[in-house]
C-alpha cells in the first residue's frame, strides 16, 4: 500500500512540474505573439516610409532631368496608379 502512495505522489509531483512548465511555455507563446504582432506593425511601417522615400526621390530625379529609361518607366508606372486610383474615386463620388 505505501508503494502506491509513492507511485502517486511521484506522478502527482511530475503532473505538478508539466503543469508549471506548460503554464511557462503559454506564457512564453503569449510574449512572442505580442512580440511578432508588433514587429509585423513596424516593418509595416518601415516599408511605407520606404516606398515614400522612393517615390520622393524618383520625383526629385524627376525634376533634376537625372531619370534614366527604367526609372522613367517605374515613374510613369506609378503616376498612372494614381491617376487610375483618383478616376476610381470620382467615379464613386459621382455615383
Amino acid at each position: 500500500m505505501e508503494a502506491i502512495e509513492t507511485h502517486i505522489a511521484r506522478i502527482q509531483s511530475k503532473l505538478n512540474e508539466l503543469l508549471k512548465k506548460y503554464t511557462a511555455l503559454q506564457k512564453l507563446s503569449a510574449q512572442q505573439q505580442t512580440t511578432i504582432h508588433t514587429l509585423t506593425e513596424e516593418k509595416e511601417l518601415a516599408d511605407k516610409k520606404i516606398k515614400s522615400l522612393e517615390e520622393q526621390h524618383y520625383i526629385l530625379k524627376s525634376a533634376a532631368g537625372q531619370l534614366n529609361n527604367a526609372d522613367k518607366k517605374a515613374f510613369e508606372q506609378t503616376i498612372n496608379k494614381y491617376i487610375k486610383e483618383i478616376d476610381h474615386c470620382i467615379t464613386l463620388l459621382s455615383e
